[in-house]
């Protein structure tokens, strides 16, 4: 153990203890578990240093447990506290959790993105848990003066077997917190888990459900006022001029100002109004009269982009993987297969619009209240984008009413700070939903054209998959090489289990102005439907059973065998189906993890059906919650569905033709079809990713489902269920 980098003081000024405190944490600059003796203090004050406190057990018995995982729906505020818990012996009653906000002493992975978070917090949170369980048991067997194997922790206590006596986890704090941490704490044994593997109940759904959980939207500060910014609905247009006077005469408006918009690259001017309240500042906006310089991009559409990707698969384009000699096999083959696949642009559309509250102080100290997927990264980016000290900015990381990847950017916030700094007073930026839909970043269309060769036995010998689309890196990076492989672009179609002998994948560029950013399972959600629905093409015209050419790739065993003789099986796909009905399997592995689906429709007429079921497979390796686990690919299969047959995002005259949830809408709960979970998890070998990978399969299975009742084979996204074409 080594303090020498920390300031004792100082730490427990950050902590806000009330008496005396054993802190454990994880030093993340070189990977191991710390401790720190604590004393008393009165003070609660953010200071920088190197040193990442996760667990507090305070004398009076008070334990508070640290979530560096935004909450954004999915889980984490029980599940990363779990994985300390689990191994300090406490049940859930036991132990109280906070949300970090972004200091650097909680490390540089504060984020929930990628399905990352259990993953990256798995070992290393347990760590923690097992250390402090040890020191705490070696504190009572000095007290006791008995052997440390005679004792043993549980439910915040640490127990001598012999006499059966015992000292709560607070009574031992002191003594524990001068003791060295173990470098190599046992871990428990997965059998001897109570919380890990658990349907526990969540310590933030009673908060939700009574309407004390506070989300960004819900922040309120003395002398706040309120904020609704005109942003221009054509990208990559500039503003010209503005006339203030009728919106300055709306009861409650106090300023109108110009403020800027950042995302990566991109940079935008708008129009704030500054109001009392948020319907004066709503108001008073839209009586503003404001005048834009299109640039020309008032002729961007979707229409006439569609043609230029289906141009621009015409070239060769850079090669993502390259295996056998694809071009002699297809050349030689006589069953040839090739097929143009087309997916759409998609709005993110959380619940919860994008806002944030800032508060720019005289003295220069910054004040942020928001919901966001990025603490870390609100943390790195904004004191050096407005030349303060990382200590002079506090961030509050409230509960987020939904993320899919929109809340990982924070142009919104650097919008809210902007004005901050300008009034020097609290200000609340709240979007509209039709901001929220209208203004992006958007999941970037990808287009995909196909080749495929069969033997002569019905075996897949050769495949190729090029897609065509822009790429999220030249939003993010200016330093972006355009005419080199962007692998985001490209993820997943080389790294799929299938046994194909030849086979070679491209990319080609499509240059635009509309800002892309991540979606929930990002590429994976357009480059899954036109992979695995192809394979399904590939199957049909091989003569064979859908399962039973996946399954015939699949000779050496792998977690995708696994998964499609897990759907197989849970399914019944041996079993004939009623006349009138038709099934359709698809799988994905990818960087967050590995899912499938079967999917089950009925046939209404001869061009529309109705879902009537999906069995889902999940491959997990190691289970926190089975019950949140269900919940995420129940959740991501609504998802599937809505991005697969309901509107995505067009373009017309340069603006988003789309406003609200009317016209871009999402599944109703009329509209679910009865969804059947089922978890392979194999007691922590390969701990994958839960939030994604349930799904890229969904819109394949369906499209392959639709295919077998009907007959026709849906080769573009978004498709319409009942009327079929």
């Amino acid at each position: 153990m080594s303090n020498n980098s920390v300031n004792r003081r100082d730490f427990l000024r950050y902590a806000g203890l009330s008496g005396t405190a054993f802190v454990l944490g994880i030093n993340h600059s070189s990977a191991h578990v710390e401790t720190l003796h604590a004393e008393k203090t009165l003070h609660a004050t953010s200071v920088p240093f190197n040193f990442t406190p996760y667990i507090i057990i305070e004398n009076t018995g008070k334990i508070t447990l640290f979530n560096s995982k935004p909450e954004i729906g999915q889980g984490t505020f029980q599940s990363i506290p779990a994985l300390i818990a689990e191994e300090l012996e406490l049940s859930p009653e036991q132990y109280s959790v906070k949300q970090t906000g972004g200091e650097s002493k909680f490390g540089p992975a504060q984020f929930s993105g990628g399905s990352f978070s259990v993953r990256s917090s798995y070992n290393d949170l347990r760590k923690a848990g097992a250390s402090a369980r040890e020191m705490l048991i070696t504190a009572a067997s000095k007290q006791w003066n008995v052997a440390v194997s005679e004792c043993y922790a549980k439910e915040a206590k640490v127990y001598h077997k012999p006499s059966g006596k015992s000292l709560t986890y607070g009574e031992l704090a002191e003594t524990a917190s001068t003791l060295e941490v173990p470098k190599n704490p046992t871990l428990k044994d997965a059998k001897d888990f109570n919380i890990l593997g658990k349907s526990v109940k969540r310590q933030d759904v009673p908060l939700k459900v009574s309407g004390k959980a506070v989300f960004g939207i819900d922040a309120e500060l003395p002398n706040m006022v309120y904020a609704s910014v005109e942003h221009c609905p054509v990208f990559g247009a500039k503003l010209k001029d503005f006339d203030k006077t009728a919106a300055m005469k709306v009861a409650g408006v106090e300023q109108v100002l110009e403020v800027e918009r950042v995302f990566g690259v991109y940079k935008a001017t708008g129009v704030a109004v500054i109001a009392k309240n948020y319907w004066a500042a709503l108001k008073g906006r839209k009586a503003l009269k404001v005048n834009w310089d299109y640039q020309g991009n008032e002729n961007f559409s979707s229409q006439a982009y569609t043609q230029t990707l289906h141009e621009l698969a015409k070239k060769e384009g850079v090669i993502d993987s390259n295996v056998g000699d694809f071009e002699k096999s297809f050349g030689e083959s006589t069953k040839k297969v090739e097929a143009f696949y087309e997916t759409p642009f998609v709005s993110h559309s959380p619940m919860e619009a994008m806002n944030c509250t800032a508060h720019w102080k005289e003295n220069n100290t910054l004040e942020i209240w928001t919901s966001t997927q990025v603490p870390s990264d609100v943390m790195r980016d904004i004191p050096t984008r407005f030349g303060l000290k990382a200590d002079d900015v506090t961030l509050h990381t409230a509960f987020s009413g939904g993320g899919f990847g929109r809340r990982l950017a924070i142009d919104f916030i650097i919008e809210a700070v902007n004005l901050a700094k300008a009034l020097k007073k609290p200000v609340k930026m709240v979007w509209t939903r039709e901001d929220d839909t209208q203004l992006g970043p958007f999941r970037p269309p990808t287009f995909s054209a196909l080749k495929g060769a069969i033997a002569e036995d019905g075996k897949l010998v050769a495949l190729q998959h090029k897609v065509i689309s822009p790429t999220i890196m030249s939003f993010l990076n200016p330093n972006n090489d355009k005419t080199k492989l962007d692998g985001n672009m490209t993820e997943g179609i080389s790294h799929q289990a299938y046994e194909i002998p030849n086979m070679k994948n491209l990319f080609v560029y499509a240059d635009i102005h509309i800002p892309m950013f991540w979606w929930r399972s990002v590429t994976s959600s357009t480059l899954a439907f036109s992979h695995e629905c192809f394979i399904d093409e590939l199957a049909h015209a091989a003569g064979k059973d859908p399962m039973a050419f996946r399954l015939a790739m699949l000779t050496k065993e792998s977690d995708t065998k696994r998964v499609l003789q897990k759907l197989k099986e849970v399914s019944n796909w041996d079993t004939p189906l009623p006349k009138g009905k038709g099934r359709g399997v698809a799988q994905w592995e990818f960087f967050a993890g590995l899912g499938g689906h079967v999917v089950e429709v009925s046939k209404v007429s001869n061009n529309a059906v109705k879902i009537d079921k999906v069995y889902a497979v999940i491959d997990l390796g190691t289970v926190v919650n089975p019950d949140t686990v269900k919940a995420q690919v129940e959740g991501a299969v609504v998802m599937g569905i809505t991005a697969a047959i309901k509107n995505g995002i067009t373009f017309a005259e340069g603006k988003v033709e789309q406003s609200n949830f009317h016209d871009n809408p999402v599944l109703r709960i009329s509209e679910v079809p009865q969804i059947e979970v089922h978890i392979l998890a194999e007691g922590g070998k390969n701990i994958k990713g839960v939030g994604e990978p349930g799904l890229p399969p969904l819109a394949p299975a369906l499209a392959n489902a639709i295919f077998a009742a009907t007959g026709i084979r849906v080769r573009k996204m978004p498709f319409d269920i009942d009327k079929l074409s």
